[in-house]
């Protein structure tokens, strides 16, 4: 099967296929006559291994440290099952950053008022308050604004 043929069969685009090749976490395809590559079944089934784990998020480290022990029939499952606990703890706190930003934002929604005014308290957020959102004071803007009017 050729390039074009497995990105279609695995949902790997022939761009990726050529790039997991280069950094060896597929191994270099056989080529025909005309120097185009050739994919086994074999290859097919570690395309879609490693899409599989990019689409749990693994980095591609954590992707050929998969590739090793799925090929290695000796290996202990407490180490597979170290890789994804792993993966399960830096998912968390990604999920736990991301909440804390949608928290945020959704506070500085609330606080502006969304109307012809020039003043914002959400950019004056955003060039005055720490980067850690963890540490943002509520917008003094937002504290002291009347409620809107009704007039632009």
């Amino acid at each position: 099967m050729i390039i074009g043929q497995a990105a279609a069969a695995t949902g790997v685009s022939a761009k990726m296929i050529r790039y997991y090749e280069s950094i060896g976490l597929l191994p270099a395809a056989q080529r025909t006559e005309a120097g185009y590559r050739v994919y086994s079944t074999a290859d097919l089934h570690t395309l879609r291994f490693i899409r599989r784990a990019r689409d749990l998020g693994f980095s591609m480290e954590a992707i050929a440290e998969l590739l090793a022990l799925w090929r290695d029939r000796s290996r202990q499952s407490a180490d597979v099952k170290r890789l994804a606990e792993a993966q399960i703890s830096a998912l968390t706190d990604k999920i736990a950053a991301m909440q804390a930003m949608v928290g945020t934002l959704s506070h500085l929604a609330q606080c502006c008022h969304g109307d012809a005014r020039p003043d914002c308290p959400i950019l004056e957020e955003l060039a005055t308050s720490p980067a850690t959102p963890s540490q943002m004071p509520e917008p003094a803007a937002a504290q002291q604004r009347p409620a809107p009017s009704g007039r632009k």
